[in-house]
């Protein structure tokens, strides 16, 4: 994989000591880990590895990946070795996708109580999809579901939502047969919102009256029970917005969506154009103005403070399973659809970290041979031209 021309890791070298000493009040362990992290990865700091072409002998090095998952460079191979599991568990009906977002007014709440925040905000998603979909009156089945937070929009900003992938269809209640839905639309939004707006701020109250918010900065005026009642308020008369898109046309296009969301971070190598006298330019689309590609230009103080925004807690998990794809009894469930729908279960799919050797175009490269850190600079004294994700 040949380096881009700018990276996250350049504009964290380039300014990113000056940001610290800024910023240091606030910044916490996390934080300096990722960005450790982020300058370290495909360096000589993390040691690397030999390759070998399996067809003409060619030797090439590479350093190691820091694994990290806020690092733009170590999506790739994390996204392919989850696919390759996810594959195996796709039935052959229609899939939908929907989106459950928080409004603005909660977001600063939800930055200063990530953990809690973005817990609840799963519950109170999968909640209502379970209970709507067993209601009689839309499907009437127990249905299986996946579901991935994502913490950012486009210009970075906070914007906490929850991209779920949903199978058109369930277990009838006593699990004896499979219940399809309808043709047009899988279950009325109209309805999921209110139901989504009543789950999540009844678990916000709840957690507020047991004191496990933290309410300090800008947000200690919310200490006051009155003024949080207040805020609660202001949030239930904002329209809750839950999207469904259009079902995907089979299980191919459902692997093709998973790949873009389910290891996507904040920002891409690929959308960053410059960064020039303390500044960083970059790509963001408009979601709100035709999806038209424009250009924004921050101050890399402002920058690196985004990017941090969308740091999740340690070990918190960002991809959720549900109901019939819940861990505990997904296995058993999926059987049993297959079983109801006649279907076989299908073959995983394999998505090689190999690559073709730029040397003969025929063969494999393999990894024949990791180096140490020590090991690496007798090797390579120069940073290589082209690098590969261990």
């Amino acid at each position: 994989m040949i380096r881009p021309p700018l990276e996250v890791a350049d504009i964290v070298l380039t300014y990113g000591t000056a940001f610290v000493k800024r910023h240091a009040r606030w910044l916490t362990g996390l934080h300096f880990k990722v960005l450790r992290a982020i300058v370290a990865c495909r360096t000589a700091a993390l040691g690397g590895h030999v390759e070998q072409c399996d067809s003409c002998g060619q030797r090439a090095i590479s350093y190691n990946s820091c694994l990290n998952r806020h690092c733009p460079k170590c999506q790739a191979a994390a996204r392919q070795g989850w696919l390759e599991k996810r594959s195996a568990e796709l039935l052959p009906v229609p899939y939908y996708h929907v989106v459950f977002t928080l409004p603005h007014v909660l977001a600063p709440l939800a930055l200063q109580n990530k953990a809690l925040v973005y817990n609840l905000l799963f519950r109170a998603a999968a909640h209502t999809l379970l209970q709507i979909a067993a209601d009689p009156k839309h499907l009437g089945a127990d249905i299986g579901f996946l579901a991935v937070l994502h913490t950012w929009g486009q210009t970075l900003l906070a914007h906490p939502h929850l991209h779920c992938v949903v199978p058109g269809g369930g277990l009838s209640p006593d699990h004896r047969r499979w219940i399809r839905c309808g043709s047009k639309f899988f279950l009325p939004v109209k309805v999921l919102g209110p139901v989504f707006r009543g789950k999540f701020l009844a678990g916000l109250e709840r957690a507020f009256a047991k004191h496990k918010l933290t309410l300090a900065g800008q947000l200690a005026p919310l200490q006051s029970p009155a003024a949080f009642a207040a805020l609660l308020r202001t949030a239930a008369q904002q329209n809750w917005v839950v999207y469904a898109k259009r079902p995907f046309a089979g299980p191919a296009q459902v692997l093709t969506y998973l790949s873009r969301y389910t290891h996507r971070i904040a920002i891409a190598n690929s959308r960053l154009l410059a960064i020039h006298e303390g500044k960083v330019t970059f790509r963001w689309r408009d979601y709100a103005h035709g999806y038209q590609t424009r250009i924004m230009t921050l101050d890399a103080d402002e920058f690196l403070r985004r990017f941090l925004l969308h740091v999740l807690p340690e070990s918190f998990v960002r991809i959720r399973y549900f109901g019939f794809l819940a861990n505990r009894h997904r296995s058993r469930l999926l059987n049993l659809c297959r079983a109801h729908l006649r279907v076989r279960a299908p073959l995983p799919f394999t998505a090689s970290l190999a690559h073709l050797c730029q040397h003969c175009r025929r063969g494999t490269m393999r990894v024949v041979e990791t180096l140490s850190p020590t090991e690496l600079s007798t090797w390579l004294p120069d940073a290589p031209q082209a690098e590969n994700s261990s």
